[in-house]
């Protein structure tokens, strides 16, 4: 079998990072990653050895985002995605690719045309929730009947996200990103309550709620020694993360901003106590399990894929997703009782086991198997 992974973007988000980790860890399949531009995650496929291409194109970058809520924005962009998806649909046909993965909305556009053009199936991997608060409910409703007719299967990151698809007389798994599980972990241990340090790590913008989580920490008991705020800006996001350092100066809060870093789990070892935070619900969190494998107390926001991952009150704490309160009232609790949080931490490090990126490449290598299979069989029955 030989996968064709198409995403619109070379940039270090949550998706793409979850493809580069997912490809990487594949096994008897002959992989061609296709991106619409330069940037670190094709130089990353390419370094890494991975069969590499670019195709570029214009089209509307905001359409199909959670910026882009009207039927005009999608639109705009629709007859661009479909001229792409031609050229993708050349690369495919000259790679020899058996089977199409599209990373993302605008990928599935684009993915539908190359599908077509290559005659070989047509894979949805979802790494967001389809859902009415993210994308509103005109573009929420047409991208779910656009998933349905354009695919011939879908692979979701959680149940969560699986459940705002349409699935009848689809293929479907559910594939939880998966981490990379090691044995050990050299970390500190947990340190008392006035040296706690307490990390957020995700893409600066205000969904993932870093303004929320600021202003829950100023209303603490005990102030934690360090702060650090893990995570670059994508997307024209700059304007927020100007509004974020304002905030953590204006609440006196020591915080360290570190941008992008390629490996944010160094900052997770040395924290303490992770937050997740989210005010929509999460497709699913992978830096929720990285900092659960990493050994620290766990606090994330429900509803959404982080409920599959965190047991309450088991192997980390669960609060409601822009509950200002509930999370000041979970970030005291860890940080004044260090026997909390050790004991959390040696859980969550078992619980991260679920999510080994191993597992997850073999469901998904079954998965392609019987989804190419099964289309073959049909080819061959209406020759």
């Amino acid at each position: 079998m030989r996968a064709l992974f198409l995403t619109h973007t070379a940039a270090p988000s949550g998706a793409e990072l979850a493809m580069a980790r997912l490809v990487g860890a594949l096994r008897d399949v002959e992989v061609t990653v296709v991106f619409t531009e330069d940037g670190p995650m094709a130089e990353r496929m390419q370094a890494c050895g991975v069969e590499t291409a670019v195709v570029r194109g214009r089209f509307n970058s905001r359409a199909m985002t959670i910026e882009g809520r009207t039927i005009r924005r999608l639109f705009v962009g629709f007859w661009g995605l479909i001229r792409l998806g031609w050229a993708v649909g050349n690369v495919a046909r000259q790679a020899g690719s058996s089977i199409l993965i599209a990373e993302s909305t605008k990928a599935l556009v684009m993915g539908f045309m190359a599908a077509r053009r290559a005659r070989i199936p047509l894979v949805w991997q979802v790494h967001d929730r389809i859902s009415d608060e993210y994308f509103g409910r005109p573009l929420a409703t047409l991208l779910r009947l656009l998933g349905w007719a354009m695919s011939d299967g879908y692979i979701a990151n959680s149940r969560s996200t699986l459940d705002t698809l349409i699935t009848w007389r689809r293929r479907w798994l559910i594939a939880y990103p998966g981490t990379k599980i090691e044995a050990t972990v050299d970390r500190p241990d947990q340190r008392p309550p006035e040296k706690a340090v307490v990390a957020m790590v995700g893409r600066l913008t205000r969904w993932k709620g870093q303004d929320v989580f600021l202003r829950a920490l100023a209303d603490v008991a005990v102030l934690p020694a360090e702060v650090y705020l893990v995570g670059g800006t994508h997307f024209d996001e700059e304007p927020f993360r100007e509004e974020v350092r304002r905030l953590a100066t204006h609440l006196d809060l020591p915080v360290t901003f570190t941008g992008h870093v390629d490996d944010p789990v160094r900052y997770m070892r040395h924290a303490d106590i992770l937050v997740h935070c989210s005010v929509l619900a999460e497709p699913f969190g992978q830096v929720v399990v990285e900092g659960m494998n990493a050994g620290c107390a766990v606090i994330a926001t429900r509803p959404g894929g982080t409920t599959e991952i965190v047991q309450h009150g088991v192997n980390g704490l669960l609060v409601e997703a822009g509950d200002r309160a509930q999370l000041t009232g979970a970030l005291d609790y860890l940080i004044r009782n260090r026997d909390v949080r050790q004991r959390l931490s040696v859980a969550a490090r078992l619980r991260a086991r679920r999510f080994d990126l191993a597992d997850s490449a073999r469901d998904v290598t079954e998965f392609l198997t019987s989804l190419l299979a099964a289309s073959r069989r049909g080819q061959a029955s209406r020759a």
